[in-house]
């Protein structure tokens, strides 16, 4: 993944009065921290960054231009608030990072295929925690599950990792379960003893009162 270059702004209104009027001029509230720095509060144009995120994902890498500042920053986003109704971005974290330096991120993971028939799949985690280097950050896995039985589990280990990319977790560590999907009797009978316990609620219910 190469990184994405994105100027920002020094942001001098904290609070969520500054914040509102930040995200009113279409950019992004900010914190840049890591490596030893004085944490530097920013505001990004929130355009570019949303442009940038759905192009690269979650773990794309910035290089981040102040403005009246020298040089560049490298950085990479740890935490991203969203507003869900308006599908905006409220607030970010983006810790600095280094050229050559192995980091730790979440990457996603999706089930590719399908498991056998009258199986359930369940997933656990939609990601899964790596180290890999700054500069080649994965941007997801895919993991097969086509045939697999009822009791079959999808693990880390099953994930295939690029080389230079180390798993953050055992590798026992469980994204996916395959288990036996109900029949169409055992679903009727599960229904109706739900009826019947409301039933019988309810009857409780009325002869208290």
């Amino acid at each position: 993944m190469s990184e994405v270059k994105i100027s920002a702004e020094p942001r001098t209104e904290f609070g969520k009065g500054g914040a509102r009027r930040t995200r009113r001029a279409g950019l992004v509230p900010a914190v840049l921290y890591g490596h030893g720095e004085k944490p530097q509060h920013i505001a990004l144009p929130a355009r570019e960054f949303a442009a940038a995120i759905r192009h690269g994902g979650l773990n794309q890498v910035f290089t981040i231009d102040i403005n009246g500042a020298s040089g560049t920053t490298l950085a990479l986003p740890k935490a991203i608030q969203r507003d869900p109704i308006r599908d905006t971005y409220e607030h970010v974290d983006l810790l600095i990072v280094k050229r050559g330096e192995k980091v730790q991120v979440d990457v996603p993971v999706t089930l590719t295929g399908e498991a056998a028939r009258n199986t359930l799949v369940v997933s656990e985690s939609t990601t899964l925690a790596v180290v890999a280097e700054a500069m080649h950050l994965p941007s997801g896995f895919e993991v097969s599950i086509d045939g697999l039985e009822a009791g079959s589990q999808v693990t880390a280990a099953d994930v295939k990792l690029p080389r230079g990319v180390d798993l953050a977790v055992e590798p026992e560590y469980v994204l996916a379960i395959v288990s036996q999907a109900q029949t169409a009797e055992q679903m009727e009978g599960t229904e109706a003893a739900t009826e019947s316990t409301a039933d019988e609620g309810a009857g409780e219910a009325a002869s208290e009162e």
